[in-house]
């Protein structure tokens, strides 16, 4: 049994079993953890997908006041009815060696083609900690929006990524719209969006 203690709670983990190890990896556990009225939870099973961190990178114009983002499908999207191919964030996988700002930079040059300066990192969260062990680190980075454009990405990867340059009223009016719609995307721009000003300065 392996007992895990956190803020005064704990969490006993009774048995773990890996279900499934290939671009994911599932276990299943057998758990029970710390009531907050006192004792201990009945043993339950969850399943739990692991993931390496991941990063993404909005790309920022400060002097034409738009943005560099990619559209690639996702099949995350078949079941749900809207379209597959979404407009998101430069993004990809933390490699095992690597910081998360170097793969902010690396993603930047394969999915867009472009070479960020100045990057400053907007914050890391856990994109579904119910479920999943993700963590997310999100980066923006000063571009010249002038040059993006074309289609990218890693055929070793099966990567088909269009380059698509949007004004940032543009972008912003499209996470209203619920068109751009994925977490990543929405925390960034609006991060952007609140702390634009001192960005801009920090910049010049």
């Amino acid at each position: 049994m392996n007992v895990i203690t956190q803020s005064n709670y704990q969490i006993e983990v009774e048995q773990r079993e890996t279900l499934f190890d290939s671009f994911l990896r599932v276990d299943r556990l057998r758990l029970r953890h710390s009531l907050f009225a006192g004792g201990l939870s009945d043993v339950m099973t969850r399943e739990l997908l692991l993931r390496p961190r991941a990063v993404g990178v909005l790309l920022f114009d400060p002097l034409q006041q738009k943005v560099v983002l990619v559209r690639q499908i996702r099949i995350g999207m078949l079941d749900e009815g809207q379209d597959p191919w979404l407009l998101e964030l430069v993004a990809g996988m933390v490699e095992p060696g690597e910081a998360p700002i170097e793969v902010a930079a690396r993603e930047s040059r394969e999915e867009a083609n472009m070479t960020p300066q100045n990057l400053v990192q907007i914050c890391e969260y856990y994109n579904s900690p119910g479920i999943s062990n993700e963590r997310i680190t999100l980066f923006c980075g000063r571009v010249d929006a002038s040059q993006a454009g074309g289609i990218f990405g890693l055929a070793t990867e099966h990567e088909d990524i269009e380059v698509v340059v949007l004004s940032l009223a543009d972008a912003l009016a499209k996470v209203a719209s619920g068109e751009i719609n994925n977490a990543m995307s929405i925390i960034a721009l609006q991060w952007l969006q609140i702390n634009q000003p001192q960005l801009e300065d920090s910049w010049k």
